[in-house]
């Protein structure tokens, strides 16, 4: 059993990934980290990527959480947290949320929402912190 956590090197990408550090403490089960990424990525991007999964990979391992880094080349981001999660047998997907506008929040982004109606376990949706 795991925890698939969606990351990104970005506020929300950091968020989940702190949410799925706590919620793998308190279950005592591993972390899958998921990123995605597209098969025409220029090679620099894909550089940029491997670097902050390497330092994602440092803070695990001295955060003391059985983990592994899934960087996979699908292209869509919800097929690859859906995928994951059922492979693995997941407990739990986490994700980050962007803050939306009072408008923006009728409209959930597409991957979000499809993770949320199709994945096979329960999703925990975080927002990162405003400060």
């Amino acid at each position: 059993m795991a925890i698939v956590v969606g990351y990104l090197a970005t506020a929300e990408g950091r968020a989940a990934l702190e949410a799925a550090v706590r919620e793998s403490h308190l279950r005592s089960e591993r972390i899958v980290v998921v990123v995605s990424t597209r098969q025409d990525e220029p090679p620099a991007q894909r550089a940029e990527v491997e670097q902050a999964l390497a330092a994602v990979d440092r803070q695990l391992d001295s955060d003391g959480v059985e983990h592994e880094i899934r960087l996979l080349d699908g292209g869509d981001v919800a097929d690859d947290l859906i995928g994951t999660a059922e492979e693995t047998g997941a407990h739990l997907v986490v994700i980050g949320l962007r803050r939306r506008s009072p408008v923006g929040k009728l409209i959930l982004g597409a991957n979000a929402q499809r993770v949320l109606f199709d994945a096979p376990c329960p999703v925990l949706t975080v927002k990162p912190d405003p400060a």
